[in-house]
């Protein structure tokens, strides 16, 4: 099992919720424990958060270094999920100094989930996150080093965000929640799927509006021109979400009664901004006419129209079904999976599951057991002037996310600093909380990082104790690679197949693979393909065998219901 799925599995969730309420018993119960021994640590972290650059680049280095110090008993991840070796393909185009790859001669059996095979064969993702990863394959010779560094830059531009908003020990003390919570053992640090980088352009964004409404400086307007950019490369629709609600406040506040001069802001303030985004433009403009033949085609959009029956916005219409090559397509979207879902979500029963799931993510995944005790100020945060906007931009971020039918975590990634801002806000009215005039709001604040700290040493006993095993994907291929020559593998599947559970990715450069991985189609098909790769090893792999089944390929191999 994948190490991001391991982690949030049923047992550490208990023992996250077990963590969770002996804090709060103690709290209680023992309102004064470990006062004396915290005392000091508070005044040092004091003392450093002053320091606000180096607070931002400690933070920012602790998560890369802590990752990398548990990788004896947390391996490198596998890449398990579809989406993670569609961002691997673009990691690895990007290393080899290619923004996209021919489409290959045999391409339809190739063909398979969130890759584009025509006009080139790409990703079918925006850029940024192929970037970090080919950072990592190019800087450390291989990509999850990409995604660690990644997510070391998110935790420091978290801790500069809630700078702005906040004094800088609290800023500090936000940021070391988010490092505890998602830097070390989520699936954004311990998968190819990404988050970390939406999660920054965020960060930035909302860092980047109170500075700028104290001081106009130029250093701060491309600040924010980057983080805007960052998003669209990354959650281009989240992204608009976030980055809406800021362009109204900043354009309120630069044309309000106290308003800064007008050539500051146009000088230091709309040129600067202006400047990156039409440089992104140009960058995204060329990359999507070098891979998908147009400028004004953006990522997705192809994918999407080949393949996809359901859209991904509530309001839209489901397409005529397309014409699949493989049955095990035809499934995910229109089956089993996609179109079901969007159906699902238009029903007033399935919304109402839509709007559950969102906030469960939000609990479970942001902020989990330890993290849920802040939330009892919630309706004070509410009240607070000085973070409505924080409350407003995240209440327009939540319900646009309403209208898509389809949420992963990462979607949410644009707003992880709004979570942990009003983590902070909540914890600031919960130090001064005195049920019983007993200092339990001050011990649980004081309680919270040490309970993140006591669940990642329990989820790193976790990973010592149960080993993450090979997949049997990650099996097969090894067993490929051992042997000598040049290998082709044909992957046949059940009936009763999962459509998440895919086996046939290939490199960049798929001829020059050692292993090339291909459907199985007719009789036709087949030999056409056993033809070209005629100098191949050719094997037949059954994944859905009890155990995933290797054998040579029977040479007389007659036609295969596709």
């Amino acid at each position: 099992m994948n190490l991001h799925l391991t982690i949030s599995s049923i047992p550490l969730l208990v023992l996250n919720a077990a963590i969770a309420i002996m804090g709060l018993l103690l709290a209680f119960a023992l309102p004064d424990f470990g006062r004396s021994f915290l005392a000091p640590v508070e005044r040092w972290a004091g003392r450093l958060a002053r320091r606000q650059a180096l607070a931002v680049l400690l933070v920012g280095v602790s998560a890369p270094l802590i990752r990398l110090a548990l990788l004896p008993i947390a391996p490198i991840p596998q890449p398990a999920i579809q989406d993670e070796f569609s961002f691997l393909l673009a990691g690895e185009t990007f290393a080899s100094h290619r923004l996209t790859n021919p489409t290959p001669p045999m391409w339809v059996h190739f063909e398979t989930f969130h890759e584009e095979f025509q006009p080139t064969y790409m990703s079918m993702y925006p850029a940024a996150q192929g970037l970090v990863l080919a950072a990592g394959a190019v800087l450390f010779r291989h990509p999850w080093f990409g995604v660690c560094l990644s997510v070391g830059v998110m935790c420091g531009a978290i801790c500069w965000m809630l700078q702005g908003w906040f004094s800088p020990g609290w800023a500090l003390y936000g940021s070391v929640l988010a490092l505890l919570r998602l830097g070390i053992f989520s699936y954004w640090m311990n998968s190819y799927w990404g988050g970390a980088i939406a999660a920054t352009g965020g960060a930035l964004v909302l860092g980047a509006m109170p500075r700028l409404m104290q001081r106009i400086r130029v250093r701060t307007a491309l600040i924010l021109g980057f983080g805007v950019a960052v998003l669209a490369n990354s959650r281009p629709f989240e992204g608009f979400l976030l980055s809406l609600p800021v362009a109204g406040a900043l354009l309120f506040w630069a044309f309000g009664k106290k308003h800064p001069p007008m050539w500051a802001l146009c000088k230091r303030l709309a040129l600067p901004v202006l400047v990156v985004l039409l440089i992104a433009a140009a960058a995204m403009g060329y990359y999507n006419w070098r891979v998908f033949g147009n400028p004004m085609t953006l990522p997705y959009q192809i994918n999407r129209a080949t393949y996809a029956v359901a859209p991904y916005f509530l309001w839209q219409s489901p397409r005529p079904a397309p014409v699949y090559h493989h049955q095990v397509m035809r499934d995910f979207y229109l089956l089993s999976y996609e179109l079901p879902l969007f159906q699902k979500a238009k029903t007033f029963s399935g919304f109402l599951d839509l709007i559950g799931d969102r906030i469960l993510t939000v609990l479970l995944f942001f902020l989990g057991p330890v993290l849920m005790p802040t939330l009892i100020m919630l309706p004070r945060v509410l009240r607070d002037r000085r973070q409505r906007f924080l409350i407003l931009a995240g209440a327009v971020f939540f319900l646009g996310l309403l209208a898509c039918a389809f949420v992963q975590a990462h979607y949410l990634a644009p707003a992880t600093a709004i979570v942990f801002a009003i983590v902070v806000q909540a914890s600031r009215r919960l130090r001064v909380w005195r049920p019983g005039g007993q200092p339990v709001g001050a011990a649980l604040v004081r309680a919270l990082p040490c309970m993140c700290m006591a669940l990642l040493l329990a989820q790193a006993g976790w990973m010592a104790a149960s080993p993450t095993p090979d997949l049997p994907r990650t099996r097969v291929q090894h067993f490929l690679e051992k042997q000598p020559g040049r290998q082709l593998a044909i992957v046949r599947y059940d009936a009763g197949h999962s459509v998440v559970d895919e086996w046939v990715y290939n490199a960049a450069d798929i001829d020059a693979s050692q292993v090339v991985w291909a459907r199985e189609m007719n009789a036709a098909e087949n030999l056409e393909l056993l033809d070209y790769y005629k100098d191949r090893n050719v094997w037949l792999v059954e994944p859905d065998q009890t155990q995933p089944r290797v054998s040579l390929y029977p040479a007389n191999a007659g036609a295969y219901r596709r």
